[in-house]
């Protein structure tokens, strides 16, 4: 055995005897949270049954609404009136209904004098909620809001089950439970379940919504495993409560073996904060909390953390922070901040968006009133992609000090009242800054008018007119094209386009199935030239890849700052299949044809052509064990395959496997530092149910073009039954980057069902 692994598995212990250490200190008689806050903290949540739910199933009225008197049913083989002792006996198969409670025995009697109900021989009672008590003998008085019952025995609604020796309900709703014995899973005559918790005494604080437990084990398949004198949780209805909860434990590259232990801070109703520093062996302490509040029109929720790396000598951390506020009936503001020190600490650590090329950050308002929206934006970016570094480090560096800065950004869109034909008009105003220190910075505001409409011919056929006029003002600094040649200054241009949509729906049915057949044409007349690359920079129009997405679209790039200029016809043809045969099933396929081969968008993907690639998709649900999603792109020429994208989730539940492919050949065209090397990625998943309670996931993530290795593989074990769920993960992560150290992880969660449980972080 290795040092490296010795000391990896000393630590897994030492984590394992530390999440003993602390869930013992949790039994003080302070109560303490025993689930993750993971809920909104004023929602309705769904009941949580436990071993006190069976207590407390009393209805309770309807405000503002006059309690009625409610109603009794009573039935019996044989009824004694007892003047002279004053008693009402019920004989043989006696049964009570209240409001849909129902209490069922051998013998009832009441007696009239000392206020005392008394039931005899194989007494249930069956609440609203279906859970089910039954006991030997019950004795209630106090007009039934005091009492004791003898060998209890109770089903709740998720048939977990309590038994106890004697229970006694006092004063003020309090309960006191005797030799008690709780479990959520299966028992059989012959077999002890498989956990299950017994104590002396069970006590119930219904004005401080406390349960006690006095000289409580833990039992595994009867052998106690776990004891502690005195133990203490909320009861069922309390929500939300400061104290410790689970922790978590694990080992992986970066961090070797790690124990993060939690506590819930119960701020207010609205308000909580979650303390989880991270123990670790290779790196000392990780600082980490997650802060929530919710406002009456908002809320925020920020998540941060921080070490000192002894190896780097630096700190490192990350922020994530989401608010949302409501100003009023029109105006909403929400904030998106994201920040990480470094590229390779979101990574390392094993945190939400660590596959990102950039982190971007955002505050925005926004405005909506009948047909009208405006925003008001600002953008700032983090580069933590390690492709571009390795492919141009140069241009890493310098896209990394001079990171883009975008505020304002002004937005807005106003659509028109339909007339009398059917047309409307649509007008789109968009103002953007695009600030850096010492880079090319642009301010431009642009303002498209359009006019559509819309038009279905009596035999079925589909029109759309589009006309608009797109113009543009800019000032530029400091910006260097492809020539080499700087600019500084301001330039316009206007950019008029029209676009004819035509569709002819074919529709065939039969008994099982109904087809669709829809042929679509668009022609678009546009301009050549104008867009004056050589004067205007490309920020927000880089996307350039002719897909099924936009190729029958009017303007196919994605921003403002590039025109899709020249005429062009784009045809395809759309067919679709729903029913019982087929399931469901769709297909498309499109061309477009431009008149003239300088065509902006599709300039460098097929300049030496009128006609570009073949595009489309497939689409196949023909029942429950297939579901698949293919979008392709193929050369005109000789249909080769120029992209493509395969996804697909395919077997029975037994067996159920996934398949995810993409395929970009290079892209010629696309600007000289971006890493435009051909791609070729497969992801594969296999899921097993192995038996009834065990399954196994196994999947990896292959790199088929660059150096042809493995990205991420890894593996999961899960053990599910009634009454605990065991998963033991495990996995591998293959960075390009050789500063990177956190490839491997391993966790293991062990949840008890209505308990909680611990495990990975």
């Amino acid at each position: 055995m290795t040092n490296r692994f010795g000391h990896k598995l000393f630590w897994a212990a030492a984590s394992l005897w530390l999440t003993s250490a602390v869930s013992a200190m949790a039994f003080e008689p302070e109560p303490f949270r025993t689930e993750a806050p993971d809920a909104t903290p004023f929602a309705e949540l769904t009941p949580n049954y436990n071993i006190t739910s069976f207590m407390d199933n009393k209805p309770q009225p309807q405000k503002n609404i006059e309690k009625e008197t409610e109603d009794i049913y009573f039935s019996a083989d044989e009824m004694i009136d007892n003047k002279e002792l004053q008693t009402i006996t019920a004989i043989g198969d006696v049964n009570i209904i209240r409001q849909d409670q129902t209490l069922k025995a051998d013998k009832v009697i009441y007696n009239q004098k000392d206020d005392i109900v008394t039931a005899v021989g194989n007494v249930s009672i069956v609440q609203a909620d279906g859970t089910v008590v039954f006991s030997d003998y019950v004795e209630l008085d106090d007009q039934m809001t005091k009492g004791h019952m003898t060998d209890v025995r109770i089903i709740m609604k998720d048939e977990t089950r309590v038994a106890a020796k004697k229970f006694r309900k006092l004063a003020n709703d309090n309960k006191v439970m005797e030799k008690v014995v709780y479990s959520p899973c299966d028992v059989c005559r012959t077999k002890e379940p498989l956990w299950q918790i017994k104590a002396r005494k069970v006590k119930h604080d219904a004005e401080s919504q406390n349960v006690y437990y006095n000289d409580a084990f833990l039992e595994v398949k009867g052998i106690p495993v776990f004891y502690t004198p005195f133990l203490s949780h909320p009861d069922p209805n309390v929500k939300r409560r400061s104290g410790f909860i689970m922790p978590s434990f694990g080992s992986s590259s970066y961090l070797g073996g790690f124990l993060q232990p939690r506590y819930f801070w119960n701020i207010s109703d609205n308000e909580d904060l979650l303390l989880s520093p991270i123990f670790s062996s290779d790196k000392g302490v990780v600082l980490d909390a997650q802060y929530r509040k919710y406002f009456y029109n908002g809320n925020i929720e920020a998540q941060g953390s921080i070490l000192k790396d002894e190896d780097k000598d630096k700190n490192r951390g990350n922020l994530f922070m989401k608010a949302r506020y409501e100003i009023n009936d029109f105006w909403l503001a929400d904030a998106d901040i994201n920040y990480a020190s470094d590229s390779l600490y979101l990574k390392d650590l094993s945190l939400p968006d660590k596959d990102d090329t950039w982190l971007t950050s955002r505050l925005r308002m926004q405005g909506f009133d009948n047909r009208n929206y405006a925003s008001v934006e600002a953008y700032y970016y983090k580069l933590v992609s390690y492709n571009l570094r390795e492919y141009n480090k140069n241009e890493f560096n310098r896209r990394s000090l001079n990171k883009p800065f975008v505020a304002p950004l002004i937005s807005y869109e106003n659509i028109s009242d339909v007339g009398p034909y059917g047309a409307y008009t649509k007008t789109n105003l968009d103002f953007a800054s695009v600030y850096r220190e010492d880079d090319v910075s642009t301010q431009r505001a642009s303002i498209i008018n359009s006019w559509v409409l819309p038009y279905t011919s009596p035999y079925g056929e589909k029109y759309r007119l589009v006309a608009s006029v797109k113009s543009d003002l800019y000032y530029i600094d400091d910006y260097t094209n492809d020539e080499n040649e700087n600019f500084s200054g301001s330039v316009g241009r206007v950019f008029p386009q029209v676009g004819l949509e035509w569709r002819l729906p074919f529709v065939r049915a039969t008994e099982n199935t109904r087809q669709i057949l829809e042929p679509v044409v668009v022609a678009v007349a546009a301009p050549n030239g104008g867009n004056k690359a050589d004067k205007i920079p490309n920020e927000d129009s880089q996307d350039i890849e002719l897909s099924d997405a936009n190729i029958l679209n009017l303007d196919r790039y994605p921003g403002y700052d590039r025109n899709d200029t020249g005429s062009r016809i784009s045809y395809g043809i759309n067919w679709s299949s729903y029913g019982n045969v087929w399931g469901r099933t769709s297909a498309f396929i499109a061309q477009s044809y431009k008149f003239n081969k300088d065509e902006s968008f599709t300039q460098g993907i097929d300049e030496d052509s009128n006609f570009t690639d073949y595009v489309g998709r497939i689409y196949a649900a023909p029942a429950s064990y297939l579901d698949l999603t293919y979008r392709f792109s193929l050369d005109r020429k000789d249909l080769e395959l120029n992209y493509s994208e395969l996804g697909a989730t395919f077997g029975p539940q037994m067996l159920r496997g996934y398949v995810s492919y993409i395929h970009l050949q290079k892209n010629n065209s696309a600007d000289t530092f971006y890493d435009s090397r051909e791609r070729k990625e497969l992801y594969t998943s296999l899921t097993a149910k192995l038996t009834k309670d065990w399954s196994l996931t196994i999947y990896n993530r292959q790199d088929l073009a660059y150096k042809g290795r493995s990205i991420e593989h890894g593996g999961e074990i899960v053990y599910e039954d009634e009454c605990l769920k065991l998963i033991t993960d495990i996995h591998r992560y293959h960075s390009n980057d050789p500063e990177y150290e956190g490839n491997y992880e391993f966790t293991v969660s062990f949840f008890l069902k209505t308990l909680g449980g611990f495990g990975s972080k």
